[in-house]
């Protein structure tokens, strides 16, 4: 049965793909966001998040006028999608992008535990894995990046997202809740596969993002199994496809372009350096776009 959802930040590139999968999967949704999105049957309230009061009114809200004709109040949505920010560095100065991203944070996801809503979801991001804003060339301190990595962010940007995990975990170890944190690798929009080939042929352009990626239509995917995934408490999960952005076998191409990492375990031949083996283990996500379905061979 669908649910009820407050979803955040869904007029952004990775919202707009993850809304549209989302309601096709029977969930009613309303975004809040500060500017409208372009997509039938799903409202958008304009909503600063950064605004406490705004967002306690926004999860309590109707989401049309078909709500008026029920003849009661609102209540509660029944889960929150929270991707709203400052989408990266050098969009807003430093300290604005940590501010707009923490508090934005903090305020979602404190109106939800004290409504009762019972589970949020909330976008990280690969940026935690302190290179993709590096000054300098850094390296990883190992291959593959799951999610008990000793995050190092030296931007305001990944650091923003340490700080909200640690706000996801204080809020439901206190509340007894489901708060996810999905770590999301590099989005890639369906007609952004014609930049591949230009991947291959610099490998080192994708070393800030680990040489993997996510598809937005299978970010939807993982949302959509985290929603219905319950009981988990706090987690946090990676948020990648199966494999690496590159033609060679794994483990020989980081061996050649990352020869300073580690790699702690055997690789599968084709596995993506962010590894995903938590969200296919827990959530049950399985990759439908793998790049090779978009991208002509040599």
């Amino acid at each position: 049965m669908g649910k009820r959802i407050a979803f955040t930040g869904g007029t952004g590139k990775a919202g707009r793909h993850v809304i549209p999968w989302l309601k096709a999967q029977g969930h009613s949704i309303l975004n809040l966001d500060l500017a409208p999105l372009d997509c039938p049957g799903v409202p958008t309230l304009l909503t600063d998040v950064t605004d406490g009061g705004q967002v306690m009114n926004a999860l309590t809200s109707h989401f049309d006028f078909v709500g008026l004709e029920n003849g009661a109040a609102p209540g509660p949505v029944d889960a929150v999608v929270h991707f709203a920010a400052i989408a990266r560095i050098l969009i807003r100065p430093d300290n604005e992008t940590f501010r707009v991203n923490t508090l934005g944070t903090y305020n979602v996801i404190e109106a939800a535990m004290k409504l009762g809503i019972p589970k949020v979801i909330i976008a990280s991001s690969e940026t935690t894995y302190g290179v993709c804003f590096a000054e300098g060339d850094t390296d990883y301190h190992q291959f593959p990046l799951d999610e008990d990595y000793d995050v190092d962010p030296m931007d305001s940007y990944g650091l923003s997202k340490v700080v909200n995990e640690k706000t996801a975990r204080a809020f439901a170890m206190r509340f007894r809740r489901d708060i996810y944190a999905l770590r999301i690798g590099n989005v890639i929009e369906p007609h952004e596969y014609g930049m591949f080939p230009g991947f291959f042929k610099d490998p080192l352009s994708r070393k800030r993002n680990a040489w993997s990626y996510i598809d937005a239509r299978d970010l939807g995917q993982i949302v959509h199994r985290a929603l219905e995934t319950d009981g988990l408490g706090f987690q946090v999960f990676n948020a990648v496809n199966d494999t690496i952005t590159a033609r060679e076998p794994t483990e020989d191409f980081l061996k050649r372009w990352a020869p300073g990492t580690p790699i702690t375990r055997p690789m599968g031949a084709r596995e993506a350096p962010i590894s995903n083996a938590k969200a296919r283990r827990m959530l049950g996500f399985v990759e439908e776009h793998d790049w090779r379905a978009y991208v002509p061979e040599e």
